[in-house]
């Protein structure tokens, strides 16, 4: 049940810091300040959109992972994109799910044998249809100039970690190093102590988020080791082990309540995944409680209410469009102002 406390909390921890929105010169910024923020911001959820954001209700509107769907994600107020990073042949980083061409350009072939300029004559296409567009694949430069002061990126490694450093090192150039969240998946100690040694030798002003996933990480005790070695802002939260046969009825081990007060203890993010994948049952990620259990059966509380009543402040979704909508009117979303606006005091309490 939301509250009027937590409207009078905020009110009150604008007016004695002067007001998050008069201090970030952005949308990046504000979004920025709700992401490294969580306690102060958990009466807001924010919105990443998988794969840069190309579909809406239940069809593809935008080719995935293209300039054309990051503008899509931004019109409709979504605060992070994720994309999927790769290498050219000539070494640059390219923007692409998939190893191989094939599925989306009218291009054949692997990725790693085309250089930059043979891509660029590569149209990515709109799933499902074959449709080619006039988009083609981004490098990571292009596509973090598009993202600059507007919205958060979430760059998903298809590499190595240790090419995350020439990743950070584009951003830095770039001054948009904070704007760009980085993840890997951990699951042991031992694991945790490699990422750390990679993360330590890039050095700080990025963010990093680990992956943990329930079919090698079973309780809150493991994401608060990883908290201390690397004071996280989120932790992506992944349930792998319901499948989609039936629909979870508790979220699975890593949605529990003590994960949930571990992550206030650590004033982190719940980052929940509704997002199908390919050749998978719909809401494979999420124990069934995914994308086309929220719009093909419009039952959007059954999927979006119900990982936010489990403690989940991120959402990352191919809907992002469905869940921005209906986060927003069941109260889950905080308007961001312009610069010289201040949010008022909530007058009375959500009806969630």
């Amino acid at each position: 049940m939301r509250t009027i406390w937590l409207g009078l909390l905020l009110a009150a921890t604008l007016t004695a810091t002067g007001g998050h929105a008069s201090a970030a010169e952005t949308r990046a910024g504000q979004i920025l300040d709700r992401f490294e923020h969580a306690n102060q911001w958990c009466d807001h959820v924010l919105v990443a959109a998988h794969r840069a954001g190309g579909m809406q209700a239940g069809k593809t509107r935008y080719p995935e992972n293209s300039l054309a769907a990051v503008e899509g994600s931004i019109a409709i107020g979504a605060e992070i994109v994720e994309v999927d990073i790769r290498r050219s042949k000539d070494g640059q980083f390219v923007v692409m799910h998939d190893s191989w061409l094939d599925r989306t350009t009218t291009c054949k072939g692997e990725v790693l044998q085309h250089t930059v300029a043979e891509l660029k004559t590569c149209r990515l296409l709109i799933e499902g249809s074959g449709i080619a567009t006039n988009e083609t694949v981004s490098t990571l430069r292009e596509m973090l100039l598009a993202t600059r002061g507007r919205i958060l990126i979430n760059l998903d490694n298809k590499l190595e970690v240790g090419d995350l450093a020439g990743m950070i090192s584009v951003a830095r150039d770039l001054g948009m190093a904070e704007q760009v969240i980085v993840k890997e998946n951990l699951w042991n100690p031992a694991r945790i102590a490699s990422v750390k040694a990679a993360m330590d030798k890039i050095g700080g002003g990025f963010q990093f988020m680990p992956i943990l996933a329930d079919d090698a990480v079973h309780d809150a005790g493991f994401a608060e080791t990883v908290d201390r070695a690397f004071s996280m802002h989120a932790a992506e939260l992944i349930n792998w082990r319901a499948g989609a046969e039936t629909l979870t009825e508790t979220g699975g081990p890593l949605f529990s309540p003590r994960m949930r007060a571990a992550a206030v203890r650590g004033n982190w993010h719940i980052w929940a995944d509704t997002y199908a994948i390919v050749n998978k049952p719909g809401g494979f990620l999420s124990g069934g409680r995914g994308d086309e259990l929220a719009v093909q059966a419009s039952l959007p509380r059954e999927t979006y209410g119900f990982w936010v009543e489990r403690g989940a402040t991120i959402i990352q979704t191919d809907e992002p469009k469905a869940a921005i909508d209906w986060l927003t009117a069941n109260g889950y979303r905080v308007p961001y102002v312009a610069p010289s606006e201040r949010i008022e005091p909530a007058a009375t309490a959500s009806i969630n």
